[in-house]
């Protein structure tokens, strides 16, 4: 089955720095993943990586980067790595 893409988008939050989501469904699931999505959610700041989610072959979704550090995850749901990241994203109130 060819992988569907179910969201690919791109939000420009300043000149120098933006967010990106891609999801696919994809059939087999990604080696070392139990669910069916292929998945990279970033945020990009003056061309680097601050923060990204994805999965990975052989590595499944163990992947949440900070700078050049990666953090374990657990995936639960779309819905779940996508409030998950916004939370990760958003400055906390003041």
């Amino acid at each position: 089955m060819p992988a569907v893409e179910l969201m690919n988008y791109r939000i420009q939050i300043a000149d120098n720095s933006f967010t990106s989501v891609r999801i696919l469904q994809v059939e087999p699931p990604v080696q070392g993943s139990e669910h069916q999505y292929k998945y990279s959610l970033a945020c990009i700041v003056d061309g680097r990586y601050l923060l990204r989610y994805d999965n990975e072959r052989g590595k499944g979704d163990h992947n949440k980067h900070i700078g050049d550090r990666e953090y374990t995850v657990t995936f639960i749901s779309i819905e779940a790595l996508i409030t998950r990241f916004q939370k990760d994203i958003t400055p906390p109130r003041r």
